[in-house]
């Protein structure tokens, strides 16, 4: 019996094509758009557009590249907004907001705690990672608060010291 026709745009081919190309496009976003955290938002944006027309979409002789076209666009939007606004703020006299931290720095951060003694490894660990108080964290310490907080500020000394920042 001959295999039945191919039709056009079938939900199981978008499912192929997504699970291919949304690692492509997150690392592509990013790329351009100079921003990690906004990267699968982008990614994702492009791939609906992708879904919503996918039956002209998936009769391209490279449906890829009409998404990775749709990603630069919405990326390059992206950036030149996150630009505007730090420009707006600069303006008003106001400083934009600190980017968060990229993969590398948050890296740099974890070795750094990771050379502390245990107690202020713990310490700093429980508060700034879990937002505990400092009592809780003498609480799981089995410490007085006033050795909690001392494990914390030469915990906060000692990174300043690894990471060569001011106290």
């Amino acid at each position: 019996m001959p295999a039945p026709p191919r039709t056009k745009g079938t939900v199981l081919e978008f499912e192929e094509f997504y699970r291919r190309e949304f690692p492509r496009m997150v690392t592509l976003a990013g790329a351009v758009s100079g921003s990690r955290i906004a990267a699968e938002d982008i990614a994702q944006d492009a791939l609906l557009q992708a879904r919503q027309n996918w039956d002209t979409v998936s009769g391209y002789e490279k449906p890829g590249a009409w998404l990775r076209r749709v990603t630069v666009q919405l990326a390059s939007k992206r950036l030149r907004r996150a630009r505007a606004e730090a420009a707006a703020l600069l303006r008003l006299g106001n400083t934009p907001p600190p980017l968060p931290p990229g993969p590398e720095e948050v890296e740099t951060v974890l070795a750094a705690i990771r050379q502390l003694p245990r107690q202020q490894r713990a310490a700093v660990v429980l508060t700034y990672l879990e937002d505990r108080s400092v009592k809780e964290v003498a609480e799981i310490l089995g410490c007085a608060e006033g050795t909690a907080k001392a494990h914390l500020f030469k915990a906060r000394a000692r990174l300043a010291r690894l990471l060569g920042e001011e106290s």
